[in-house]
C-alpha cells in the first residue's frame, strides 16, 4: 500500500467530526445496515439483543469506539505507515469468532454512515480514505487474533 496521505487524513477527520455532530442518529444508522445484511449479527453484540435502541448507551459507545478507532487509524497510517491495534481487542475479536464477511460487512455499514453523515461532501475519494483505514485497522485486529 502506497503511505496514506494528509488529504485522506483530512477526509476521514473532517468527516468523522460530522458523525460525531449526532452520533446517537448514526449509530442506529449503522447498526441498522449491520443487522439489514446480517441478521444474526445480533448475537456478536449483546446490546442489539432487542434489536436497535437509539436510547441503548451501550449501542452509542460502541458505534463511537468503532468509528473512534478507524479515525485514529488514520492518523497512524499518516503518522507511522501502519496501524498498531490493542492485543486484548483482536483476542475479543478471535473469542466471538468474528469472520471476515463480517468484516466486510461492519466496513459497508461504517460507509453507509459516513456517506449518510456528510451528504453532499461524499466522494469516491472520501471513500476510499475510510476504506483503507478500516482495512488497515481490521488486518491489525487479525493480526492480533
Amino acid at each position: 500500500m502506497g503511505g496514506f496521505t494528509e488529504k485522506q487524513e483530512a477526509l476521514v477527520n473532517s468527516s468523522y467530526e460530522a458523525f460525531k455532530a449526532n452520533v446517537p442518529q448514526y449509530s442506529v444508522v449503522f447498526y441498522t445496515s449491520i443487522l439489514e445484511k446480517a441478521p444474526a449479527a445480533k448475537d456478536l453484540f449483546p446490546f442489539l439483543a432487542n434489536g436497535v435502541d437509539p436510547t441503548n448507551p451501550k449501542l452509542i459507545g460502541h458505534a463511537e469506539k468503532l468509528f473512534g478507532l478507524v479515525h485514529d487509524s488514520a492518523a497512524q497510517l499518516r503518522a507511522k505507515g501502519a496501524v498498531v491495534a490493542d492485543a486484548a481487542l483482536g483476542s475479543l475479536h478471535a473469542q466471538k469468532g468474528v469472520t471476515d464477511p463480517q468484516f466486510v460487512v461492519v466496513k459497508e455499514a461504517l460507509l453507509k454512515t459516513v456517506k449518510e453523515a456528510v451528504g453532499d461532501k461524499w466522494s469516491d475519494e472520501l471513500s476510499n480514505a475510510w476504506e483503507v483505514a478500516y482495512n488497515e485497522l481490521a488486518a491489525a485486529l487479525k493480526k492480533a487474533f
